[in-house]
């Protein structure tokens, strides 16, 4: 049997999601849990494979089992078993064709930005932070070269396994509210850091260090070393994994552009 779980967790508390002999990733707690449950070891396979100290509302992972349980162990009965950061939202079995990374569609992730003067800190790693004024107007403008099919090696990590750095991202949106700024991103797929390398990016031209078309520049010279430095992981979110209907797979998303409330309340 192959069974579908949608998950959540506060990635300031792991080393990511991806198992390290250290065992204490997204992927290690949870697979020790199901364990448990199902009497035999686990093994998942995740939509994305966030990074130390990024956060999902909507990750996605599916695991094989020989173990019959009802949908309420994979959910409640997991759930007792793993740290207060992560939990597991909703279980569904699946065809077995059914593959959480490559049978998704897209993927949309969001950085919520705190721009103020002070740090903050009752929302310290839940949200990425910059003191120097930023023009969304700037911002919005440079965002627009990426729009597309592009080759995103310039915001690509060195550390990138993906075979190809050719994306295709879908739709973006850029909105302040109040002292955050909220960015969200949606693409069938994406590089090793590169929302955060296009958040540096996105930074420096709205504290107008560069024009906003230095950033269509930058995407077309393919070169990482013409963008900026990979921005901080906290504000990051996997908020949803887009699949065909036919998987049946539960909703699994909050609005598309959400209010800093939504996400650190």
């Amino acid at each position: 049997m192959k069974i579908a779980i949608g998950i959540e967790y506060d990635g300031s508390r792991f080393h990511g999601w991806q198992s390290q002999p250290s065992g204490d990733t997204v992927q290690d707690h949870l697979e020790r849990a199901l364990a448990c449950i199902a009497g035999e070891q686990v093994r998942l396979a995740a939509a994305g494979r966030t990074d130390a100290g990024v956060h999902a509302m909507a990750q996605v992972a599916h695991f094989e089992t020989a173990a019959e349980r009802p949908q309420s162990a994979w959910v409640r009965g997991v759930n007792a078993l793993l740290p207060q950061a992560v939990a597991v939202q909703w279980a569904v079995p699946v065809a077995d064709d059914f593959h959480a990374r490559y049978s998704a569609v897209s993927r949309t992730y969001r950085y919520v930005l705190y721009n103020h003067a002070v740090r903050p800190a009752l929302h310290h790693g839940r949200v990425g932070w910059f003191h120097l004024p930023l023009d969304p107007v700037a911002m919005r403008a440079a965002a627009a070269h990426l729009a597309g099919e592009h080759d995103f090696s310039a915001f690509r990590s060195s550390e990138c396994q993906a075979k190809s750095p050719v994306r295709t991202l879908r739709s973006w949106a850029i909105e302040r509210r109040g002292a955050h700024l909220n960015f969200e991103f949606t693409a069938n797929g994406f590089l090793h850091h590169m929302v955060r390398n296009i958040i540096g990016c996105l930074v420096y031209v709205g504290k107008g260090k560069h024009p906003p078309g230095w950033l269509g520049e930058v995407l077309a010279s393919r070169d990482r070393r013409q963008a900026a430095p990979t921005f901080s992981p906290d504000g990051l979110y996997l908020a949803a994994v887009e699949y065909a209907p036919g998987w049946k797979l539960p909703a699994f998303a909050p609005n598309l552009i959400f209010s800093p409330e939504q996400v650190l309340v």
